[in-house]
């Protein structure tokens, strides 16, 4: 990766913005129709340091695209786990297939009998709107938002600057694309001096990617050409294998995504064509492992940790609704990490200019835009 991760760091950084979850009760008729699947644990076998008592609840509101999007929701799962080793936590996954599942969910959660949950995390900014709808009913629940923001006092908010770690993979691409380079099946096409970008849902989150991607391209190759496109889908593979076919039938040799399960279709057309791909929120090397001999790197967003600090918190009774916790370059919320095969070929002259424009952003001598109109 190109700054040293640090899990630590990350973690103290968010214990000094103040944000926490507190235990709390809650009360209902219902109990929840959430998935119950392999990732909830059995009851009474979550004894782990710290523990006594009760269990701290959880309930597990997902993003639409689900578990096993090798991304955005898997990492937030991967928190939920990690916290459940270290804590005495039981939980319980919900995957809507549709926004409109969200407010049903969150309140299933929140007026839930048996168990009575403590903390309820919403996964995904798209559930905004359900949230501000539910969250105003239950005041003594504590929820946590990921990727957005409400303002309300009983929500801990916990956001990213998508557009920082971009930058890191804009730098990556633009400097690739120019020289002659080949790593496992994939090489650069130097004629062409052309990258691509692949988003979701054309968003103002997505946005950000795609700002940071191109402002960093273009830092250290202003001559880039760069393909953008929307596939307006979180879970069509074969709509973004379809877009980044076409990319790189127009030159692109290195491609970039954020479209969560869509993107695996990015990924995948990458290897099978012979050029590159960067990955996003999860190390999509590790997770994807049949492609990862043409990813680059991946952009995580640490989800998994925010997940972790704010069941920490909770657990040690520092919950502050209302405040908003923001993670970027500084703290490693977000951080371009190599990818696990072909991750120590790239030059080092890219990942020491990479370091060196990552420092520039640190420092607050480099703002990197956040939307594409800023550029």
């Amino acid at each position: 990766m190109s700054r040293n991760y640090d899990r630590r760091a990350f973690i103290k950084g968010i214990a000094a913005s103040g944000v926490g979850v507190a235990l709390a009760g809650c009360g209902g008729n219902e109990t929840t129709e959430a998935n119950n699947n392999d990732d909830t644990p059995a009851e009474g076998d979550d004894t782990t340091e710290g523990s006594g008592g009760d269990p701290h609840n959880v309930g597990m509101v997902y993003s639409t695209g689900g578990l096993g999007d090798n991304s955005f929701n898997d990492m937030a799962n991967r928190g939920i786990k990690s916290a459940k080793e270290q804590y005495n936590v039981e939980f319980q996954n919900a995957e809507p297939e549709s926004p409109s599942e969200f407010s049903t969910f969150q309140r299933q959660f929140a007026t839930s009998s048996n168990p009575e949950y403590d903390q309820i995390f919403a996964i995904g900014f798209s559930q905004k709107s359900a949230l501000q709808e539910v969250a105003p009913n239950f005041p003594d629940m504590k929820f946590t938002f990921i990727d957005s923001v409400t303002e309300l006092d009983n929500v801990a908010n916990y956001v990213f600057n998508e557009h920082e770690g971009s930058f890191q993979a804009g730098i990556l691409a633009g400097m690739l694309t120019s020289q002659e380079f080949s790593a496992g099946p994939s090489e650069t096409k130097t004629d062409s001096n052309r990258i691509g970008f692949v988003g979701g849902k054309e968003t103002g989150l997505i946005k950000k990617f795609e700002a940071g991607y191109r402002f960093g391209a273009k830092r250290v190759n202003e001559d880039v050409k760069i393909n953008v496109a929307y596939s307006g889908s979180w879970s069509e593979p074969s709509k973004g294998q379809s877009i980044a076919n076409s990319m790189i039938d127009d030159g692109a040799d290195v491609l970039y995504h954020a479209a969560g399960g869509t993107g695996v279709g990015v990924l995948q057309a990458a290897y099978e064509r012979g050029v590159f791909g960067i990955g996003v929120d999860a190390r999509q090397s590790k997770t994807l492992t049949e492609y990862n001999g043409a990813i680059l790197g991946s952009m995580v967003k640490q989800v998994d940790e925010a997940v972790v600090t704010s069941v920490d918190n909770a657990i040690n009774g520092e919950f502050r609704g209302g405040e908003t916790v923001t993670l970027g370059l500084e703290d490693d919320g977000v951080a371009l990490l190599y990818g696990t095969e072909i991750g120590d070929q790239i030059p080092q002259e890219i990942k020491d200019e990479i370091e060196a424009q990552s420092q520039t952003v640190v420092d607050g001598d480099v703002t990197v835009p956040s939307h594409p109109d800023d550029l």
